[in-house]
């Protein structure tokens, strides 16, 4: 890292400090307020708290996974996003990194396949 700090400062840009850990974002007051915006806006399907935050530490086990191979200007700036406004989510900065063509998901394993086998009537 320092290496690319200097090679930064020699060519002239300013160097910025980007961190090797998922920033630690405030997500509690984020899926309360979710969740009284969809009870008082009487939506059938309201997202409860507990379920907002099963999804925000979801997103949080993947950006974990795959922050390292994220460069760090796409990862500045879709921090900067998923944190505007004082707003703090870790499925905004995933869909950010997402829809920049970073940090993927991994696919759900397959089913198991059966098709045409030989075996596919045999018992077990």
């Amino acid at each position: 890292m320092k290496a690319a700090l200097l090679v930064l400062s020699l060519l002239g840009q300013p160097a910025i400090p980007i961190s090797d850990r998922v920033p630690v974002l405030n997500v509690e007051g984020l899926c309360r307020d979710v969740s009284a915006d969809d009870k008082a806006s009487g939506l059938a399907l309201a997202q409860d708290a507990g379920e907002c935050l099963r999804d925000e530490k979801l997103a949080q086990q993947q950006l974990s996974s795959a922050w390292l191979t994220v460069p760090g200007p796409a990862r500045e700036s879709c921090e900067g996003e998923a944190t505007a406004g004082g707003i703090e989510s870790y499925v905004d900065l995933l869909t950010c990194l997402q829809m920049a063509g970073w940090a993927n998901p991994a696919p759900p394993p397959a089913p198991p396949l059966r098709g045409a086998s030989k075996m596919r009537n045999a018992k077990n």
